[in-house]
């Protein structure tokens, strides 16, 4: 049997389990919100008469820093966070999601400690972020303990909007998450006070956020560049359906490694221009990294910015222009990484460019004209569709997903139980492929290594 009928026969299987079980659920969950909990950003959404409400936060945003601060009387979560951080950096947490379920040995935890302002620290071998809170006490705090804080954000986000509590949630992980991982963000909704309805993957989401889970059968390939993780997932999606046939991932590049780029460009600058090396100073390395993101967002819509930052050293303030030409040039080779990740990809799904029926973009990355015109070219002048913002389309996904679990997609028919207990189903599937191709993945590492 080849590999399209295993797939099938275990969808049959599964939906066969479902009809016999879906008669004997009877209690729905009450509201399951929809939570993409992003390594620079956080969006929670809820599906709700007839359609999804992606939900602006306190400050009236849709996005939320996933940041995390401390001072000497509170702390801060989301923009409050991220505003303060140039005065605060060693006590303002940012991008945990790289650091939970990972172990503290591990080289890319090592690597990502030179990275940032905050300390990690090593206990019962994992990474523990060390900062000062109140009355100059200084507290260990998990990436788990970190990311439940982002969660209770989303969590109190949700329940202004809604006016009542809210205890259910899908939460969207990458594809690349092992289980440790996935475990791990489990706990952290875990203390957030939220039970975990289903943890589902970016690449499902966002094909139910564009609307592709309808029609016959398609390849669909999902360009996902967020803000700190990169990866292309080819699915095959009919009449609901779903069956993830390759994927390639990169989970050190992200929209903040353009903005690295920026920033060891203008460091470099500075001291050319200066004599001044700012590269250990953590109070200017906030504040430029701030404008940094500012500008690479700026130069997806405009040929030229001008990053301007007050007192930046010494008392200097600091005005330079950057073009959308120095930015592409600086990021080539980022830009090159992502293209060489979809070409393999390509290769492992066996398709040739043309079989391709649609193109979707997640992330905050994919804004950037210089991946959409890659793409383009690569897929012989295909256009990547454009359709949903790709900051909430994960998040959209999920809540769809939350509103199948708990109802409100399709009302309250038995149908409904089969549909709802069918994509648990679909859901093992998507996970069973996805783990064949992690062990195969690894075996052919342990082989080049062996040899």
């Amino acid at each position: 049997m080849g590999r399209s009928g295993i797939v099938l026969a275990i969808v049959l299987i599964g939906c066969v389990f479902a009809t016999s079980v879906a008669k004997k659920r009877s209690n729905k969950l009450e509201t399951v919100i929809g939570i993409d909990l992003g390594t620079r950003y956080s969006c929670v959404g809820v599906y709700k008469n007839d359609h999804v409400e992606i939900i602006a936060n306190d400050q009236g945003n849709r996005i939320t820093p996933s940041w995390v601060a401390f001072t000497d009387s509170e702390r801060l979560i989301g923009e409050a966070a991220k505003n303060q951080a140039a005065v605060n950096a060693e006590r303002t947490v940012f991008d945990v999601k790289r650091l939970i379920g990972r172990k503290f040995e591990y080289e890319e935890v090592q690597r990502y400690m030179k990275l940032v302002p905050y300390k990690i620290v090593n206990q019962d071998g994992k990474p523990y972020i060390q900062v000062k809170i109140k009355d100059g006490e200084t507290k260990v705090f998990s990436p788990e303990e970190i990311s439940a804080m982002i969660l209770t954000k989303m969590k109190e986000t949700a329940e202004a909007f809604l006016g009542k509590k809210v205890k259910d949630a899908v939460v969207i992980v990458p594809t690349y998450f092992n289980d440790a991982q996935k475990q791990a963000t489990k706990d952290a909704a875990a203390i957030a006070g939220l039970n975990v309805a289903r943890i589902s993957s970016e690449p499902m989401a966002a094909a139910i956020a564009y609307d592709l889970d309808k029609g016959g059968e398609r390849n669909i390939l999902v360009f996902d560049l967020g803000g700190g993780s990169f990866d292309v997932s080819i699915m095959t999606v009919d009449n609901g359906f779903f069956e993830v046939i390759a994927t390639n991932e990169d989970a050190h590049l992200g929209g903040e490694d353009f903005d690295q780029k920026i920033m060891e460009y203008f460091i470099k600058l500075i001291k050319n221009k200066h004599g001044k090396d700012i590269s250990k100073d953590n109070k200017a390395l906030e504040k430029l990294r701030r404008e940094a993101e500012r500008a690479k967002r700026a130069l997806s819509s405009q040929d030229q910015v001008h990053v301007q930052i007050e007192s930046l050293f010494d008392n200097v303030d600091f005005s330079e222009p950057l073009t959308r030409a120095q930015f592409e040039e600086l990021n080539n080779d980022l830009f090159e990484k992502t293209m060489g990740h979809v070409k393999k990809a390509m290769e492992d799904a066996g398709l040739e460019k043309h079989q391709i029926d649609e193109i979707v973009l997640v992330g905050e990355g994919t804004r950037i004209p210089k991946v959409q015109q890659l793409l383009k070219d690569y897929f012989d002048g295909k256009e990547p569709n454009k359709g949903v913002n790709p900051d909430e389309a994960v998040a959209f996904g999920a809540a769809v997903q939350g509103g199948i679990l708990s109802g409100e997609v399709g009302g309250e028919s038995e149908t409904d139980d089969l549909c709802g207990t069918c994509c648990d189903a679909l859901k093992a599937l998507e996970t069973y492929v996805n783990d064949m191709k992690k062990q195969v993945n690894d075996k052919d590492k342990l082989s080049d290594k062996l040899e």
